[in-house]
């Protein structure tokens, strides 16, 4: 065995059909291009959304709306989720690090924690921000708010 020996598996590949190659081949003359018309000529890419000439359906519906620039999207997290993971981990600390490892949000995302549910352990929560009823609850059981 050696590298001039080797090929790929039989019905692997397969050769690509040759277009334009005289009338023998039976792809020749046209080349399945059909007769002239702008399809037919080499260099021919359709506009994206073209419809032929009409007015596409992009400029035919009006703009509208307004989007914030400015705008902070803030992933939510309830307090039961908390207590879960506090439980099942043994935790008496949570910040944004140990809910990335838990995999309940993705590296750069704010949170903000939700008052969703009942809080029983006393817990430090760090976070970007938290909601009156989630900071309520968590210094309810004598535990800590900290805004990132």
């Amino acid at each position: 065995m050696d590298l001039s020996n080797l090929k790929p598996a039989e019905n692997s590949t397969k050769s690509s059909k040759r277009l334009g190659r005289g009338q023998g081949s039976g792809k020749g003359g046209t080349a399945t291009r059909g007769h002239k018309g702008q399809k037919s000529r080499s260099g021919y890419s359709k506009k994206v959304g073209f419809e032929g000439g009409q007015m596409p359906l992009q400029r035919r519906v009006p703009k509208f709306g307004f989007t914030n620039i400015s705008r902070k999207e803030y992933k939510g997290i309830n307090i039961e989720t908390l207590e879960q993971l506090a439980e099942k981990k043994g935790l008496s600390t949570i910040d944004v690090e140990t809910l990335i490892d838990a995999g309940l949000v993705k590296k750069n995302s704010l949170v903000k924690i939700l008052g969703n549910g009942n809080l029983t352990k006393k817990l430090e929560v760090k976070a970007h921000a938290f909601s009156k009823s989630a900071i309520k609850a968590i210094e309810s059981v004598e535990g800590t708010v900290v805004k990132l």
